[in-house]
């Protein structure tokens, strides 16, 4: 740590508690922030450290307690209070304008004028100051939506920084960044701190706490469980406290691989996708997917990723100047959403459930026909909720009633719940996105079972993943992508960080020894 500890907290949240009806969110926290730290702040999903960041940026007030800046307390009613006391906030999900450049994002609300108008050539400077500064540089020309995704977060930086943050949140900050991105951003991160600013890190990733941070507060159904110096600590120390046990041993990989030569249960074959403005987003993409296993995609954000599953689960139709085919069992399919097909979504509250919706309405989604949910009149409710109880006993989801809406749930139960409501379709293929994205370590461990689980049934699943743990731990191939191609195919026993960071940004076209491993990969040669 930078400073002594006789000095007062940089922030400091004292007995802190909220409650959203009966929900008790916080009870009685205690955190204080060190000067010149990096301190992670852990816990299971529905634990509170989203609430509590909330507080201490202004979003939320406690219901008891207080918020302290440098030993004083202060009062916090909005996001504005927050910045003026030097807070700042950089969210999972950045908050640009794609359309401006980096500059005027970065002073956007806050702009240097020069004779009542934005002076840009400030603006600029400003940037490349602050980008010197920390090690932040960035184009100040550069348009948003022309940028990399770990560019991207470096503007999100850079704002507030600019809005003089010497407390500094990051919720969730490497979710989609690569491992050369992430090693940046912590380089990044420590360069902050030396100057004497302090950084809250919300994360779920053990391994970039123990390596990034200098001390860690572990959060346990809105009750602090846990305060750790990192140096000193072990992750299982940790996930105790999050979860109060220990893991299972890890996802086990059989020991023998599905036959290289055997039928595909999905088949994409020389796949190509332009945009609306006729920009290749797939070029020839060729793969196939047998019965009992995974096959994973990685690929820095925009690789085609998006185009590739939108096509494979029907969500996208042909547009003009797109080619290709995909089947199914052998047979082409036309576009359109395929019962064969069972599909887990990344954006759980846009094309997953619907949030306003109960759990059990959103576990049948899909089955409205089935016979044995219709009664009558139409459908019978006390089947679905048969169906419903039956799920969530079954993928052990928590919730207070299955009539309850589903956004009163956890990240966790809801990922399972929709989780539940795909496998149990047994349809032959599964395509997974992003299956644990922004899920506690218990929930991990759990729906990597279930996918396992899945596999070992003889289906085929195509899971797309931005953790290379996870696609290390589950997938019997890792298909990399770059450039809307495929550039790369690796077993999952090979797929290092070191390996597959290179493929994904282009570094390498070879694939596992040189070769492919899968027949129709199409990865270049």
């Amino acid at each position: 740590m930078a400073v002594s500890p006789a000095e007062p907290p940089a922030a400091e949240l004292v007995g802190v508690s909220k409650r959203f009806g009966p929900v008790v969110a916080n009870d009685g926290i205690d955190l204080a922030i060190a000067k010149g730290e990096i301190h992670a702040v852990v816990g299971e999903n529905g634990a509170g450290k989203s609430t509590l960041m909330s507080i201490l940026y202004g979003l939320h007030r406690p219901d008891a307690g207080h918020v302290a800046r440098n030993g004083a307390r202060i009062r916090l009613r909005s996001p504005a209070d927050a910045i003026s006391h030097g807070l700042g906030m950089v969210h999972q999900h950045f908050r640009l304008f794609p359309e401006l450049t980096v500059a005027e994002n970065v002073v956007i609300g806050a702009e240097p004028t020069r004779g009542g108008v934005l002076d840009l050539a400030a603006a600029r400077r400003e940037v490349e100051r602050l980008g010197d500064l920390y090690g932040l540089r960035a184009d100040p020309d550069a348009r948003i939506d022309g940028l990399p995704v770990g560019i991207r977060q470096r503007v999100e930086i850079l704002k507030a920084l600019y809005r003089r943050a010497e407390v500094l949140i990051l919720d969730e900050p490497t979710a989609v960044l690569t491992p050369g991105e992430a090693t940046r951003l912590f380089d990044v991160l420590r360069t902050v701190t030396a100057t004497g600013a302090s950084v809250v890190l919300v994360t779920h990733k053990l391994t970039e706490v123990l390596a990034a941070g200098d001390r860690v507060t572990v959060l346990r159904r809105g009750r602090v469980t846990g305060r750790f110096d990192t140096a000193t600590t072990t992750a299982d120390e940790l996930v105790m406290a999050m979860i109060g046990r220990s893991l299972g041993p890890a996802t086990p990989r059989r020991a023998t691989r599905p036959p290289a030569d055997g039928p595909y249960a999905l088949e994409v074959r020389d796949l190509r996708v332009r945009d609306r403005d006729g920009v290749p987003r797939l070029d020839g993409v060729s793969f196939g997917v047998r019965p009992g296993e995974i096959v994973g995609i990685a690929g820095v954000a925009g690789s085609g990723q998006r185009e590739l599953l939108d096509t494979v689960t029907g969500l996208r139709g042909p547009g003009r100047g797109d080619s290709g085919e995909v089947l199914l069992s052998g047979a082409p399919v036309r576009r359109g959403r395929h019962p064969a097909v069972a599909y887990v979504p990344e954006d759980r509250r846009g094309r997953a459930t619907s949030p306003g919706m109960s759990l059990a309405e959103n576990l049948i989604m899909g089955d409205q026909r089935t016979p044995a949910l219709r009664g009558r009149l139409g459908l019978s409710a006390s089947a679905v909720r048969e169906r419903a109880r039956t799920l969530t006993e079954r993928f052990s989801i928590r919730a207070a009633s299955v009539s309850d809406p589903i956004s009163s749930l956890s990240g966790g139960n809801a990922q399972k719940a929709v989780l539940a409501r795909e496998l149990s379709r047994g349809t032959p293929v599964i395509v997974v996105e992003e299956p644990t994205q922004g899920v506690d370590v218990g929930a991990q461990e759990q729906i990597h079972a279930l996918i396992a689980d899945a596999r070992d049934q003889g289906q085929a699943v195509l899971l797309q993943s931005s953790e290379l743990t996870e696609l290390r731990a589950l997938a019997d191939r890792v298909l990399v992508m770059f450039e809307g191609r495929v550039v790369a195919e690796i077993t999952g026993e090979e797929a290092g960080d070191e390996r597959l960071g290179a493929a994904m940004t282009g570094a390498t076209t070879g694939g596992a020894s040189g070769t492919t491993t899968g027949g129709t990969s199409g990865a270049a040669s």
